[in-house]
């Protein structure tokens, strides 16, 4: 089987929510879950975006597609990271109708970052968040913890900050397993086996 490929399973819970289906406004699609598999290939590979066909975007099938599969997470916890994507050479070289492309500079060249809060089982939830490569993951964590709906959030050390990710947190009755820095004076517990489970 095809790394890339999607399952039967997986390609039955989301067929439904493309464009093209019989009785859909416009053109009947010829094979939307090639298409699927192509961005999926793209993903995998570093094909450059901008060869893929820009409506899907445009009309928010990708919004809709991911919407419906983070509609049921497991919130037993909720765990928040982020990674930095190179940015390809010629990414900050396309039209600029605003300046807001979340692309950054930094000692590696041009980069984003991706922040993300996922589901007890590592899913991605309904939220994520892109910046400059060179952004702190607090200004992740600023954005995405209000959204939290579980009652316990892991994360790393990026995270342990008391105004904005401790305090909220304990304010909304949610806590935290969140390893101390090295330069706090009174060290917190944290539930050790708790944080294991990130990895």
């Amino acid at each position: 089987m095809n790394r890339y490929a999607l399952r039967d399973d997986q390609w039955e819970r989301i067929k439904d929510l493309l464009p093209g289906n019989p009785g859909d406004v416009g053109v009947t699609a010829h094979d939307n879950r090639r298409f699927v598999e192509a961005v999926l290939y793209r993903y995998c590979t570093g094909i450059p975006w901008r060869d893929l066909p820009a409506r899907w975007a445009n009309i928010g099938v990708w919004q809709r597609l991911f919407e419906h599969l983070a509609a049921e997470p497991d919130n037993e916890y909720a765990m928040i990271d982020s990674t930095i994507v190179r940015a390809h050479q010629h990414s900050a070289g396309g039209p600029k109708k605003d300046d807001n492309q979340a692309i950054g500079h930094s000692k590696g060249g041009l980069s984003t970052k991706i922040h993300a809060l996922v589901d007890a089982l590592g899913n991605p939830l309904r939220c994520f968040l892109l910046t400059p490569g060179q952004a702190h993951d607090l200004i992740g964590a600023d954005a995405l913890l209000p959204q939290m709906a579980a009652e316990v959030l892991i994360a790393d050390k990026a995270y342990d900050a008391d105004d904005r990710v401790l305090k909220p947190l304990a304010k909304a009755e949610k806590s935290a397993v969140i390893p101390p820095r090295q330069n706090r004076t009174a060290p917190r517990q944290f539930d050790q086996a708790l944080y294991q489970i990130r990895h």
